[in-house]
């Protein structure tokens, strides 16, 4: 597996497909998702200039971040459980995982106690699958709403996961959905950023970024195949 062909194959793919939807590349963040990636595969991907990692699990980012050099801007793309909070704060960069009001209220908490303000994105269930988490559309206005009075938590944008479909067309709609859910959020409440949309992988990503999104959160593409599943 060429890691570094692969990144550098992705990154023009981006720009490309920046351009072709009339956007600035400069402004889409790749997340290299790291999830089972052995660290001297992941040393690759930063031998070439790709810093930003995503992991899904607090015990495997812990067992990297302790192996990896320092500015490496880390990601936690998973389901975080608030027991697991404490051990993340200060060096996780963004968390794209917020899905509930108990674990808004542990993080701010946890990083008011450690003198710090965590950023994070609000996780949208768009497509309102039941095997995974977070919000409903409906619900996400009020519940941004809320944080504005948690001085600990910094609400910086939403993420969605599409349903996997062999056609990324099929997904579209579900892209375009968030982005207009951030323009509501904006509209209606004071203050807000919604300065990212965390939405697109391996098998979608191009349809993402034709609807607005800024961070891509991309595993397989880069490092192949885990399980035989894409990331």
């Amino acid at each position: 597996m060429d890691v570094v062909g692969n990144l550098n194959w992705l990154k023009a793919r981006i720009a490309e497909t920046a351009k072709r939807a009339g956007r600035n590349p400069g402004e889409i963040k790749l997340v290299a998702v790291t999830k089972t990636v052995p660290v001297e595969k992941i040393r690759e991907a930063l031998s070439c200039g790709t810093n930003r990692l995503g992991e899904n699990r607090v015990q495997e980012f812990l067992e990297k971040y302790q192996q990896l050099p320092p500015g490496v801007e880390w990601h936690l793309i998973g389901h975080l459980q608030t027991n697991k909070v404490k051990k993340i704060i200060g060096k996780v960069d963004l968390i794209h995982s917020l899905d509930r009001w108990v674990l808004a209220d542990v993080l701010n908490q946890t990083a008011i106690e450690a003198g710090q303000v965590v950023k994070v994105l609000v996780q949208v269930n768009v497509a309102g699958e039941k095997s995974k988490y977070g919000l409903a559309p409906s619900e996400t206005i009020d519940f941004i709403a809320s944080t504005a009075g948690l001085a600990g938590l910094s609400v910086e944008g939403l993420m969605t996961i599409a349903p996997w479909s062999a056609n990324p067309e099929e997904v579209r709609p579900v892209f375009r959905q968030l982005k207009e859910l951030a323009g509501k959020v904006k509209d209606r409440v004071k203050g807000s950023k919604m300065d990212y949309l965390s939405m697109g992988m391996s098998g979608d990503w191009e349809v993402a970024v034709e609807e607005g999104a800024n961070i891509l959160r991309i595993g397989t593409a880069v490092f192949g195949e885990r399980d035989g599943k894409t990331i």
